[in-house]
C-alpha cells in the first residue's frame, strides 16, 4: 500500500501491512456470524463490547436469529468459546445494543435491548461462566432505559449509566454496584437533567489511578425536531468521590442536577453543526480529560474530527486532520460517511483516534498524535477492506494493562432510520493492534 497525501491535508499519511481481519490473520480472532442489517452489534454507545477479567476476555453479539450470544477466550488465543443465550433483542433498532460489565469478583453483568423501555439486566451465575441468571432488578427505578453502559471502578465496583426519558427530553442516571454486597444503589439522580426540554448525550471515562469519573456531553434540544441538527456544545463534569458530588474542570462544585444553566461548556458548538452524540473520551496520566467528537465547522462543506482537551489550565481544540468531501447526512442512503470516533491515550502520552471514514474507503484507521500539542497526526490503516458502517468500541482493561488495542469489529449497515432486512449476517471478530513505537 503506497503512501497517500490526499483527503486529510494535515496528516502525515503512512500505511501498514495489517491484514483484513479473518481467521488466517494472527491479528484477529473471529467469534461467529452476527446480525448486520443494522449497526446494533457495533454502535459506539455499546461502550463495553469487550471486557476482561484476569486472563479471560468476554464478548457479546446478536447472531442472525437475534439471539444474544456470549463468548470468552484466554487472552492471546484465537479460539473463542461461544454460547447462545435464552435472551434476544430487537436487532432492527440500532439503539438496542448489548452492554457488558465485569466486577471485581469476575461476575459478568449484561444489559441489552433498550430503547426507552424497562430494564433488561442479568449476571453470570458464577465467575467465568457464560450461563446467565434470570432477569434481575437494580434499584426499581429503571423504567425507561436507553444507552445502558457499565464502567468498572478500581475497587471492583461498577457504575451503570443510562438515559431515562427520550430524545430531546431525558435525564442521565447513574447507579453504583457494590461488589462486596452485590447490591445496586442509585446515586444523586438525575446527574444531568434535561428539564423536559432537552437531553444530554454523554461519554464517560474512569481514571484507573484515582477512580475519578469524567463525563462529557452535548445537549439535544426538544424544540426543533429533537434530531442531530439541534445538538450543541461540548460540556464537562468530574466526580472524585464515586459520583456523590460533581465538579467543573476548575474544581468548583456543581449544584445537582446539572442543567443547561449551570453546565460547564468545554467548547461551544452551535446548533445546526451536525455535532455527533455519544462519542468517547479518555484521561491521560495526569488526570486530564480528552474528548473526541465530529461536527461541521461554520462555513465548511463537510464534517471534521475534533479533539477537545484540558491542558491543565484551559480547554484546547485541535482538528484531527482535515477531511475533504463525504459530508455526513443520516437522512440519506449511504449518508453515514464518518463513524463517531474513539479516543485512547497510550503510555507515551500520545493521543490515538480510531475511526471509519468513507473518504478512505470505510476502512478502520488510527490517527496518532505526533507531539504534545496534538497539532500534527500520523495516520495508520488497520484494515484493507471496507467495514461498512462500523463504529469503534474496545476492551478498556486490556488497553490499560497491555497498551494493546482490542477492537470489536463487524461489517454492517447502520440501518437508521430503517434497517436492511436483506443484509446477510457478517463475521464478528476482534482486531488486535499494538501502536507503533514513537
Amino acid at each position: 500500500m503506497s503512501a497517500r497525501s490526499c483527503c486529510l491535508g494535515m496528516l502525515l499519511w503512512t500505511a501498514t501491512t495489517a491484514a483484513w481481519a479473518d481467521s488466517a490473520s494472527p491479528q484477529t480472532a473471529p467469534l461467529g456470524q452476527g446480525y448486520a442489517g443494522t449497526g446494533v452489534n457495533v454502535a459506539i454507545f455499546r461502550q463495553a463490547s469487550l471486557v476482561t477479567f484476569g486472563d479471560t476476555q468476554y464478548a457479546a453479539f446478536y447472531d442472525g436469529q437475534a439471539r444474544m450470544v456470549l463468548a470468552k477466550r484466554p487472552l492471546g488465543s484465537p479460539q473463542w468459546q461461544t454460547r447462545p443465550t435464552r435472551y434476544s433483542g430487537n436487532v432492527r433498532d440500532v439503539h438496542n445494543v448489548i452492554s457488558l460489565g465485569i466486577d471485581g469478583k469476575g461476575i459478568l453483568h449484561v444489559s441489552w435491548d433498550h430503547h426507552n423501555n424497562p430494564l433488561n439486566y442479568c449476571r453470570s451465575v458464577e465467575p467465568g461462566s457464560l450461563e446467565l441468571t434470570d432477569r434481575l432488578p437494580m434499584t426499581g427505578a429503571e423504567r425507561a432505559v436507553c444507552y445502558p453502559q457499565f464502567y468498572g471502578l478500581p475497587n471492583g465496583d461498577l457504575l451503570f449509566l443510562y438515559r431515562t426519558g427520550g430524545s430531546g427530553a431525558g435525564d442521565l442516571m447513574m447507579n453504583r454496584y457494590d461488589c462486596r454486597t452485590q447490591r445496586w444503589t442509585a446515586l444523586a439522580n438525575p446527574i444531568i437533567a434535561g428539564q423536559r426540554e432537552r437531553n444530554a448525550y454523554w461519554q464517560a471515562a474512569i481514571d484507573p489511578r484515582t477512580g475519578a469519573i469524567h463525563v462529557s456531553w452535548c445537549w439535544r434540544e426538544r424544540k426543533g425536531n429533537a434530531d442531530l441538527k439541534t445538538n450543541h456544545d461540548v460540556c464537562y463534569a468530574r466526580s472524585d468521590d464515586g459520583g456523590q458530588t460533581w465538579l467543573r474542570s476548575d474544581g468548583t462544585r456543581y449544584a445537582l442536577p446539572i442543567t443547561l444553566d449551570n453546565a460547564e461548556v468545554a467548547w461551544p458548538v452551535p446548533q445546526q453543526s451536525n455535532l455527533a452524540n455519544m462519542t468517547s473520551m479518555a484521561v491521560d496520566g495526569r488526570g486530564r480529560p480528552y474528548i473526541v467528537n465530529n461536527w461541521r465547522p461554520a462555513g465548511e462543506p463537510t464534517d471534521q474530527v475534533h479533539l477537545v482537551f484540558r491542558d491543565g489550565s484551559r480547554w484546547q481544540l485541535r482538528r484531527v486532520g482535515g477531511r475533504q468531501g463525504y459530508p455526513l447526512d443520516l437522512a440519506k442512503p449511504n449518508g453515514f460517511t464518518l463513524s463517531r470516533p474513539l479516543v485512547v491515550i497510550d503510555r507515551q502520552g500520545r493521543v490515538i483516534v480510531i475511526l471509519r471514514d468513507a473518504a478512505r474507503g470505510s476502512r478502520i484507521s488510527a490517527a496518532i498524535s505526533q507531539g504534545a500539542d496534538c497539532r500534527t497526526w500520523r495516520l495508520v490503516e488497520l484494515t484493507s477492506q471496507s467495514v461498512g458502517d462500523w463504529e469503534p468500541t474496545h476492551d478498556a482493561a486490556v488497553w490499560q494493562r497491555d497498551n494493546v488495542l482490542h477492537l470489536f469489529v463487524q461489517k454492517c449497515l447502520i440501518g437508521y432510520p430503517r434497517p436492511s432486512p436483506q443484509t446477510a449476517p457478517e463475521p464478528v471478530f476482534v482486531l488486535q493492534w499494538r501502536p507503533p513505537e514513537p
